[in-house]
């Protein structure tokens, strides 16, 4: 079986599913309550959660950052782990503030910028990737559960390997493309969702000539097909 390059799944999953456009947001600050708001949860219930904080007039950071935190929680209580959320909400908006909103931020060295987001209480690997590849245009590898669950089967690493080592393996792979990370991370997502789920659907996986956890599964099942002669 030929194992297909990062590119090679890329060119796959594309011609699967098409473009996705991620991430749905009308502007870059709700991508980045987003990132927040998805934490352990699904897109479904952050939906339900930005849609709440519009009807009261609080998606954006001066709102969030001078909120009573009872109820932002309140608000965003869709999310799960709204208390906790409504915490991270602040922090960010404060620092998003305090720092000159999206204009001030893109001022800064993308490594400068990572570091920065990485302080603030609730942000961690992901969630400050995914802020920085959706609402301010820099072009970082977004490695989530999907990412490594759809790698890990492909044969590409195992799961013990870091969040940053993953990152590494990608970037070093691929060319250093906004739009290409953009997109590529959507199609993984949109794989996982329908495919590559905690149980494999690999019979119609459009990824099973190059899964040996794929051909795998189909020489278990076809044995288990043989007739019992014992």
């Amino acid at each position: 079986m030929t194992r297909f390059v990062p590119l090679q799944v890329y060119e796959t999953l594309l011609s699967a599913y098409g473009p996705q456009h991620w991430w749905p947001a009308e502007n870059p600050f709700e991508v980045m309550v987003g990132a927040i708001l998805t934490q352990n949860t699904n897109w479904k219930n952050v939906e339900k959660a930005i849609a709440n904080l519009k009807t009261h007039d609080m998606l954006n950071c001066e709102s969030i950052a001078t909120s009573n935190l009872a109820q932002l929680g309140d608000v965003i209580r869709p999310s799960g782990s709204y208390m906790q959320k409504s915490r991270y909400l602040q922090q960010f908006s404060l620092f998003y503030y305090n720092n000159g909103k999206r204009k001030g931020l893109m001022q800064w060295p993308l490594t400068v910028l990572r570091h920065r987001l990485l302080t603030v209480h609730g942000i961690g690997p992901e969630t400050a990737d995914s802020m920085l590849l959706y609402a301010l245009d820099k072009p970082v590898f977004v490695v989530d559960a999907y990412t490594k669950r759809l790698f890990v089967r492909l044969g590409h690493f195992s799961h013990a390997l870091s969040y940053d080592s993953i990152q590494h393996y990608f970037q070093q792979r691929l060319p250093e493309s906004l739009p290409l990370f953009q997109e590529f991370h959507a199609l993984i997502v949109e794989h996982a969702k329908r495919y590559c789920k905690t149980k494999p659907m690999c019979p119609q996986c459009p990824l099973i000539h190059c899964c040996p956890t794929a051909e795998c599964a189909s020489m278990e099942m076809n044995r288990s097909l043989l007739p019992d002669v014992g």
